[in-house]
């Protein structure tokens, strides 16, 4: 006789992500009895399709009632194969997995069918089957029933475990997300201020370029002798200069004289007034001698 068990969940996370978290499930607080995964084959095959085959081993300890029938010395390290064919063009992950050690103590082939929702997308439906048998005459009973608890103990223990896979996957991917976007923002924004900087300096040497020129270009006719006519048409120009670049806060004709006539007026007060200080200390200090 064979135990049969048979349960389904829906997994609030899309088929990706679940597929995603199963192959990071392990290691987890939470299914701490599997001690190690290794992969022993893997293929994709023609229509796309992901098939793997997986080496885990586990460790359960056996009821008291067991411990008093099996001898001390028998391994408690269980080996499991774990079959799995994903495939993508469907969105179902497929898994198969049985025991290869303890067959006549227990024997348990699990089947379970990740489909992802059509009407739901960011839902995942699982379909979780079991066969638990036992060759132990007299004892079978007992065993299966002891298998079947054990069974439904660890598939708590599973789901906690893929719960805590997909809740890291998707903080990692906030991160992720996070950080390039704090990456895209940063570049989005020095490129906007290295193009506005860049507009701002090319505009102020066009016009101060220009209008220093044009003041140039009007003092020379003018000391040549032009006509009247000319020359007015050229101070209007110059007005018309001096009139743009007052608009736009720069100053007109020989905007490299005007900061040396500041500094020499700047030079000539800053003398005064050490020439002053000088003098009054010296006036001091021989009043009080």
């Amino acid at each position: 006789m064979v135990k049969y068990f048979c349960s389904s969940t829906d997994i609030r996370s899309t088929w990706d992500h679940v597929v995603s978290a199963f192959w990071q499930r392990y290691p987890n607080p939470f299914s701490t009895h599997v001690l190690t995964e290794d992969v022993v084959y893997r293929e994709v095959t023609a229509d796309h399709r992901l098939l793997s085959r997986r080496l885990l081993m586990k460790t359960n300890r056996l009821p008291r009632w067991a411990e008093r029938l099996f001898p001390a010395g028998m391994s408690r390290s269980v080996y499991v194969i774990e079959d799995s064919i994903v495939d993508p063009v469907n969105k179902s992950l497929t898994t198969y997995t049985w025991n290869l050690n303890h067959t006549t103590l227990m024997s348990v082939e699990e089947r379970c069918v990740f489909q992802g929702s059509v009407e739901h997308p960011a839902t995942t439906q699982l379909k979780r089957e079991a066969w638990i048998s036992s060759s132990i005459y007299g004892f079978s009973k007992p065993i299966q029933e002891f298998g079947l608890a054990r069974f439904k103990s660890n598939q708590v223990k599973a789901m906690k475990g893929l719960e805590y896979a997909l809740s890291n996957l998707q903080e990692n991917e906030k991160e992720k997300m996070s950080s390039e976007l704090q990456f895209c923002l940063v570049g989005a924004i020095g490129s906007d201020r290295k193009a506005t900087v860049t507009q701002i300096v090319t505009h102020y040497n066009q016009r101060r370029h220009r209008t220093f020129f044009e003041c140039t270009a009007t003092e020379d006719h003018s000391r040549r002798g032009a006509p009247a006519a000319a020359q007015g048409h050229s101070e209007g120009r110059v007005r018309e200069g001096q009139r743009s670049s007052q608009d736009a806060g720069f100053s007109c004709c020989r905007p490299t004289e005007t900061p040396a006539v500041y500094l020499k007026a700047l030079f000539v007060c800053v003398c005064l007034c050490v020439c002053v200080c000088v003098c009054v200390c010296v006036w001091t200090r021989h009043d009080c001698l």
